[in-house]
């Protein structure tokens, strides 16, 4: 939105804050973000790469959209998930730490009216979020983060509710209107970050609280309109998934309007007489709209109707004016992220990993071995399909190998536990094929449909690739005729020593993996109040410890990096099957690749 239509817009709110609203006929347009992960601008900061969605391409919308229905009846929310994923979000958030937030200043140009807390805006650590805080012009809601003392106990306020770590909800003016939007987080934040991260804080289910707190506010405030911002999936609605509660929530809720959802990236529709869920997928690739028809009589809503749709945006239709604005925070991050880093001997591809051993996976187990000393690590691609060509090495390229700030942790866990850890995930990648079951079926777990994940069309994975963890510093087979929690066969340990289910080790991997995220803990039979005695060592970003490494060893090289005496080996067997299946269904997945 252009600076004098904000002014204008937000003097006119002035006026009329203290009125209610006349008698008659009103329509409010509610437009939703999710997940932009980092998305500001629309370059990845190196010459010729595509471009992406982005903040400056919803700023287009929203000023177009505002210009068509009157920016007096829209409501722009976004659903959390703003701060980590990019380059220009690393940036401001641990390289400038003195300007104003980049985000901060984007939504407020973008007019915003409020942004909900999510899991990855957590994990950015206390000095981000807590900062986040203080620069967002508009609301930055949680009020499912409630605050604790020094002994974990949830600290009352003095009319006896729990309070809130981040502001619960806001109250904004549309014609007189008041439009409540009340926000959540993700209640797993637990089981997926250290204490450290988010000590302060407890996290509480999104059911049944979000229906108490409407409740409670619905009473306080009397809103006309209500929206509940929660940054959790929508899920499968059968009350089995504590990290996506959505359909839970649209089931059940009373007395809400729109229900906007995120988290998981898959763009969602669902409504009924009553309620709408809207969930816009992630990167700024859609819009969510929302839609109310209301009748007001004597300041009351006698009659309401609720639509909802998703708005592909055209990443290629960007705000000018907005990408001139902060044209000098794009060039502080460009100069930073193409700053050279070290040299690179072969070309690695992220989509390698699904099919075998693969360079990229080989330097990820590498760092986390050659950090931790332990004596083994787990480790899955976090990108899909990136791929960081040879040559010379540009910190930009370090965010397609390690998108996240994830820290490097190690666990001790038996040999028995690792066993159980390999075969669910091996089970949540592969099929079984050969046998009964036909050497031309499907070796990987793939579907014909597309990912609005990833943005892959036609076939893609069923489950999320960023839980396929491969091991590092074993030598093992899969065999891909045996069934599912019978294929892993461990045979050593890369040096050679013996592996035994009885045996104890120190196991490499992420804090995200460490404290339950993606449930493989929890098939190696770990229990998630167990998590925490575990870990034996926490260490550094993996990102930053990539760049250490990098500045000691100056180059990568296959031959170090693929070292079958410090990261072992792997393979499906047999050979004769598993291989012509594998290149089958990589052909399917990857068709232009070479």
């Amino acid at each position: 939105m252009k600076r004098s239509l904000l002014i204008t817009f937000f003097s006119a709110l002035l006026l009329c804050c203290a009125c209610g609203p006349k008698d008659g006929e009103y329509t409010i347009h509610l437009f939703t973000t999710n997940d932009v992960h980092g998305r500001y601008f629309d370059s990845l900061y190196v010459e010729g790469a595509p471009v992406q969605g982005s903040l400056l391409a919803v700023s287009h919308y929203m000023d177009s959209l505002r210009t068509e229905l009157g920016a007096g009846n829209v409501v722009l929310v976004d659903a959390g998930d703003c701060l980590q994923g990019d380059n220009a979000a690393y940036y401001f958030n641990y390289v400038d730490t003195v300007s104003r937030h980049l985000y901060a200043r984007m939504a407020e140009y973008i007019g915003y009216d409020a942004v909900t807390v999510g899991n990855h805006d957590i994990e950015t650590g206390h000095p981000v979020y807590d900062r986040m805080r203080r620069e967002l012009s508009m609301p930055f809601l949680a009020g499912n983060a409630l605050c604790t003392d020094a002994e974990g106990n949830v600290i009352m306020n003095a009319d006896g509710t729990p309070k809130p770590y981040f502001q619960e909800y806001t109250i904004v003016r549309r014609h007189g209107l008041k439009v409540a939007i009340i926000g959540f987080t993700n209640p797993n934040m637990k089981n997926w970050l250290s204490e450290d991260i988010w000590h302060g804080m407890t996290f509480e289910s999104l059911i049944p609280m979000v229906q108490e707190d409407v409740n409670r506010i619905a009473a306080k405030e009397h809103p006309h309109v209500v929206i509940v911002s929660v940054h959790s999936g929508t899920g499968p609605g059968d009350g089995s998934s504590y990290e996506s509660q959505g359909l839970d929530l649209f089931k059940t809720l009373r007395g809400v309007d729109f229900l906007v959802c995120s988290h998981d990236h898959r763009p969602f529709i669902a409504q009924s007489d009553s309620i709408c869920l809207i969930n816009s997928g992630s990167h700024c690739r859609n819009l969510g709209h929302g839609v109310i028809n209301l009748t007001v009589k004597d300041g009351k809503s006698v009659a309401k109707s609720v639509g909802a749709e998703l708005i592909p945006v055209n990443r290629n239709l960007v705000d000018e004016a907005m990408r001139a604005e902060f044209a000098k925070d794009y060039e502080a991050v460009k100069e930073f992220t193409l700053t050279p880093v070290g040299n690179l001997k072969v070309e690695l591809r992220t989509r390698d990993s699904y099919s075998g051993m693969s360079d990229y996976m080989n330097l990820i187990h590498t760092l986390s071995l050659w950090q931790s000393g332990a004596d083994m690590s787990f480790a899955a691609p976090l990108t899909f399909n990136g791929t960081v060509h040879s040559g010379v090495l540009l910190y930009n390229d370090l965010f397609t190998i390690y998108p996240y700030e994830n820290q490097l942790f190690a666990v001790k866990m038996t040999g028995k536990e690792i066993k159980d850890y390999l075969e669910f995930s091996y089970g949540t990648w592969i099929n079984t094929i050969g046998g009964g079951k036909g050497a031309d079926g499907h070796l990987l777990k793939i579907v014909d449909a597309d990912d609005p994940r990833t943005g892959q069309s036609r076939w893609s994975f069923v489950n999320r690739s960023y839980n396929f963890d491969s091991a590092g510093g074993l030598n093992y087979s899969v065999d891909v005729t045996a069934p599912e929690g019978s294929r892993v066969r461990i045979d050593s340990f890369a040096d050679g020593r013996a592996f035994s289910e009885d045996g104890e080790y120190t196991v490499a991997m992420t804090s995200y993996r460490a404290n339950g995220g993606g449930g493989l803990m929890r098939a190696a039979g770990i229990a998630a109040d167990e998590l925490d005695s575990r870990v034996v060592a926490r260490y550094p970003e993996i990102r930053n410890l990539l760049y250490d490494y990098l500045n000691e060893v100056k180059i990568i090289d296959p031959e170090v990096i693929g070292d079958s005496k410090v990261v072992g080996s792997w393979n499906f067997v047999p050979e004769k099957i598993a291989g012509p299946a594998m290149d089958r269904d990589m052909q399917l997945l990857f068709p232009h690749r070479r």
